[in-house]
């Protein structure tokens, strides 16, 4: 299985910078020392100190430790016949694409092209489906790494939020509506990770599919890049009202459900 993200250094840095708090200052209102604020970024595990850390960055204390005990991490989710997680290497880190198609027509679509489509390729012609869309979350280079032999390769039209225009992509915006044989696709802007950010989602097969980018990853989200305040909220609101059981489908990391993240992630649990 894919490995979390985020540790519990990664997301107390994330809320840190998110809110402008400095190392010194959350050591101050929180009533620790300094060394332990730097401890906690290195990964040390101090429940005590965490259980003081978190309200100050209003992060979820219980799914906090959680996460810093190792005691969680999201149910496997199947790769039922609609949909597939690909997850390639892009420098020093991986990331992820997805392929969804209807399976009474074949029709496909691709969401972001990872740092290589070759497999996403061989995959589609392995079970004869038609890629029609090409659809991305957002610009970032590990996300869009393929997509001119992808385009070649498939033929499909590419889509891609209008507030992050790339050459030979037609721009989009929220609320545009995607026909894919009998599967629906709407958009939803979760911006604050990036300009455009935007999340898909699926419908028409068992279970609702949201693609989400670096919006929202499995107990903890995107650094907040170009508003914090937004990307938390855009969160909250486009895609943590979705029913429980839909499955969220991040840039990086594991899928998760909705379900799962409003429970267990430090950023959203108790407010969704």
């Amino acid at each position: 299985m894919i490995p979390l993200e985020d540790n519990v250094g990664d997301i107390i840095g994330k809320a840190q910078r998110g809110l402008g708090i400095s190392d010194s200052e959350l050591a101050k209102k929180a009533g620790v020392e300094l060394a332990t604020i730097r401890k906690l970024h290195e990964g040390d595990f101090d429940e005590a100190a965490l259980l003081r850390v978190a309200p100050v960055l209003n992060l979820a204390a219980d799914p906090l430790c959680e996460l810093a005990k190792d005691d969680w991490r999201p149910e496997r989710i199947d790769e039922r016949d609609g949909f597939a997680q690909f997850n390639t290497r892009f420098h020093d880190m991986t990331v992820n694409a997805y392929l969804v198609w209807d399976p009474a027509t074949r029709a496909a679509a691709v969401f972001d092209t990872g740092a290589d489509c070759s497999e996403i390729v061989r995959f589609a012609n392995r079970h004869k489906l038609k890629v029609e869309l090409i659809l991305l979350t957002h610009a970032h280079p590990d996300h869009v790494a393929d997509l001119p032999r992808l385009r070649e390769e498939t033929g499909a039209n590419v889509f891609g939020p209008a507030r992050e225009p790339v050459s030979g992509v037609e721009p989009i915006d929220e609320g545009k509506h995607f026909h894919l044989g009998n599967l629906e696709i709407d958009t939803r802007m979760t911006w604050g990770h990036s300009q455009g950010g935007m999340t898909y989602v699926v419908n028409g097969l068992a279970r609702s599919i949201a693609i989400v980018g670096d919006s929202l990853f499995a107990g903890s989200m995107g650094g907040g890049n170009v508003s914090y305040q937004d990307a938390v909220r855009n969160n909250l609101d486009k895609i943590l009202t979705l029913p429980n059981e839909t499955v969220i489908c991040p840039g990086h990391g594991p899928m998760t459900t909705v379900g799962e993240e409003k429970q267990h992630n430090p950023f959203f649990a108790g407010k969704a």
